[in-house]
């Protein structure tokens, strides 16, 4: 039975805010990686892992890429996505439905670099009023690259994921598989807990969220029935730490709240967490801060 086990990585990759994240969370039915509408919500490689019979899926969730480096954490992340496509068996390059710009060719060109087959994963079919619309796109874009499958999808609410997976399967080698059945992530509970404070810091300072902010986890105890967690809220400028905090906290006391109550799901137990916020001056284009942060 062991040799009939195929077990393979897919890059999951893409320009910023074309849903990647959200497309392995809906395949995984867990919520793994955060989730937000502002671009370059993923910052790290984030592995999740989907076994469906002989066939274990180790899906690569990586940040978004731009064709404009920037600071040292913009630099970081192209690093860390392009990384990816060198050492997977399969590629799902996700693109908008109805809409290809330079981005997706700047990363085209990247992916065409490497050996492994690439699924063009066409998303947000649910927001085309008209899908007849998407049969030139479709065409179109067969003329770009030998893909190796098309696949029209909506990551929100599911469409033609079962038909991307088992495309991706056709792509994966006979191998044993590498994780327990029932391991949805090679990531730490404490990475899982900083990032989703950092989704909810997103969500509920919209766009006022400092572009420069990251979460450490100080703390992170777990007993029988309670996990105790604290956490520093990092921001470059003494001036951001009042956006962060609110009138009289009431900002962070609703990070808080969100965050625990997603955190109190995800580890099933009940969750005791203490935020604070500090400043480190410069540190997204500083390389030697961005390692303290648990960047590189």
């Amino acid at each position: 039975m062991k040799s009939l086990e195929r077990t393979g990585y897919i890059a999951i990759i893409g320009r910023p805010n074309v849903g990647k994240s959200t497309l392995l969370n809906h395949i995984l039915g867990e919520k793994i990686s955060i989730t937000s509408r502002k671009p370059q919500t993923t910052r790290h490689r984030i592995l999740g892992v989907k076994t469906m019979g002989e066939f274990q899926f180790i899906y690569v969730d990586t940040p978004g890429l731009h064709d404009h480096e920037g600071r040292a954490l913009n630099r970081y992340m192209n690093r860390t996505a392009l990384s990816a496509i060198h050492d997977v068996d399969v590629i799902v390059f996700v693109v908008d439905a109805l809409r290809w710009t330079e981005g997706d060719d700047w990363i085209l060109t990247r992916l065409s670099q490497s050996k492994a087959p690439i699924i063009l994963a066409v998303n947000k079919i649910d927001k085309l009023s008209d899908r007849s619309q998407l049969l030139p796109y479709l065409e179109a874009s067969a003329k770009r690259h030998d893909f190796f499958k098309i696949i029209p999808i909506s990551a929100k609410n599911g469409d033609q994921l079962i038909e991307l997976q088992k495309s991706a399967g056709e792509c994966l080698p006979q191998h044993p598989h590498l994780f327990p059945p029932d391991q949805l992530t090679d990531r730490s509970d404490r990475f899982i807990a900083a990032e989703n404070i950092r989704e909810k810091l997103m969500r509920v300072l919209g766009q006022e969220l400092p572009y420069s902010l990251s979460v450490t986890i100080d703390a992170f105890e777990e007993e029988e029935k309670i996990v105790r967690i604290a956490a520093t809220i990092w921001v470059e400028k003494v001036s951001q730490k009042p956006i962060i905090i609110g009138e009289e906290g009431s900002r962070l006391k609703m990070v808080g709240q969100r965050s625990r109550l997603d955190l109190e799901k995800y580890l099933d137990k009940k969750v005791f967490l203490k935020l604070w916020v500090k400043v480190k001056t410069g540190w997204s284009d500083d390389e030697k801060s961005l390692h303290q942060l648990g960047y590189i």
